[in-house]
């Protein structure tokens, strides 16, 4: 611990442009934020609409603080001419950009790639979008379930589900919490690149190339055969709930022998192999859940831990939160905007020689306005009030 609070952010002295909405973005910027950098986020002046959703606690977004922690806030109103030319000033002293908006949108607002480019050759400019800033889908409007739809994951799981004949509903941004994490490690790619050459570039990340790089197997098997029999990892019961068991190894499956002092598991040909194991998995599970139903979860979870047979305990997500494994670990940081104290969650990454948790300060919309146009600008009080007669800052914060 004594190293982490003496290190330093890695990222310390690197200004970053975020334009980003929604979740992709936000949490590529994030990221950024975690490990030093200045972070600017560009807003409108009523505020990004993230702000607006739920949950709420006395008006406080804290899905909104979980993406936008440690950021400043520059309220601009970009269908101002006044405010483009004030971006664009940003941009001189700015090392990377990040926008997730469908391609087109910046080109039109007088902020795409190349305009910018020509003001900061350094720049690196990274655009989060559905299907990439080129070929024939790349105008579609696409959210994170949408490619989760057309990638081939949805019924990647109802095939694994073994119950379903249609895909399941879901609410979990798989694609947009894998934009935001490639985009991430493509900017520091860029930046190592810069350190070499001098010249910044253009990353081009795409949520359906995200979707697919999931799909690990399931593309070769598409390739080289139809559906195969496939170990599909799913709840056995026990006596007060359910849990999962994963005996993948021949280790493991010894010890599950063991453990349950089941004959009928350890004699039956189906499982005597590894691929025989996978073919007859949901068979196996079934002899298994002979002995888990009649042992309490804890007691279960405690035999097979003892034993060494890799296992888990279905939970709610709230259940994290007073994990003692997670808490020591520092998986969780304490955040706060005007509502208050709320834990969010780091980055999956420690480093022995960096500061990498989340910083506590959420933004308010436009907060930092004054701050970041004197200090990054050298704009005096009288040039920032002039922009706001203009209409650079919106009505709302004029």
């Amino acid at each position: 611990m004594q190293a982490q609070q003496t290190a330093s952010r890695p990222l310390e002295g690197v200004r970053v442009l975020d334009f980003s909405i929604m979740l992709a973005g936000p949490y590529c910027a994030r990221l950024l934020a975690d490990v030093g950098a200045e972070v600017i986020k560009i807003e409108p002046p009523e505020g990004d609409d993230m702000r607006l959703r739920t949950p709420l606690r006395d008006g406080h977004s804290a899905y909104f603080g979980q993406l936008n922690a440690g950021k400043r806030s520059l309220a601009l109103d970009l269908k101002s001419s006044e405010a483009i030319a004030l971006v664009h000033r940003l941009v001189a002293e700015a090392d990377v950009l990040v926008e997730n908006f469908r391609p087109g949108v910046m080109d039109r607002l007088g902020l795409g790639y190349e305009t910018l480019r020509a003001i900061n050759p350094r720049l690196i400019y990274c655009s989060i979008s559905g299907y990439g800033q080129s070929g024939p889908a790349a105008e579609r409007a696409a959210y994170a379930m949408i490619v989760h739809a057309e990638s081939g994951f949805d019924r990647s799981l109802m095939r694994y589900a073994g119950d379903r004949d249609r895909p399941a509903s879901g609410a979990i941004f798989v694609a947009d919490v894998l934009g935001g994490i490639f985009g991430y490690a493509a900017i520091q790619t860029a930046l190592v690149q810069r350190a070499r050459t001098g010249e910044g570039q253009r990353i081009d990340v795409a949520l359906m190339d995200c979707m697919l790089n999931l799909l690990v197997y399931e593309l070769q098997e598409a390739q080289f055969s139809g559906p195969a029999q496939r170990a599909a990892y799913g709840p056995v019961r026990a006596l007060d709930g359910d849990i999962l068991i994963a005996p993948i190894t021949p280790r493991n499956f010894a010890a599950l022998c063991e453990v349950t002092g089941q004959r009928e598991l350890a004699d039956d040909v189906r499982f005597k192999t590894v691929p025989g194991r996978g073919a007859n998995w949901t068979a196996m599970m079934q002899v298994v859940e002979k002995w888990t139903e009649r042992h309490p979860v804890q007691e279960c979870m405690a035999a097979l831990g003892k034993a060494g047979v890799p296992c888990a305990e279905y939970r709610d997500p709230g259940a994290a939160l007073t994990d003692p494994h997670l808490l020591q670990r520092g998986a969780f940081a304490a955040i706060a905007d005007s509502a208050g104290q709320f834990m969010g969650v780091n980055a999956p990454w420690k480093m022995s020689a960096a500061e990498t948790q989340m910083q506590r300060a959420i933004p308010a919309v436009g907060a930092h306005r004054d701050e970041i146009l004197s200090r990054v600008l050298g704009l005096s009080p009288d040039a920032i009030a002039e922009l706001g007669a203009a209409g650079a800052f919106g009505e709302t914060t004029g």
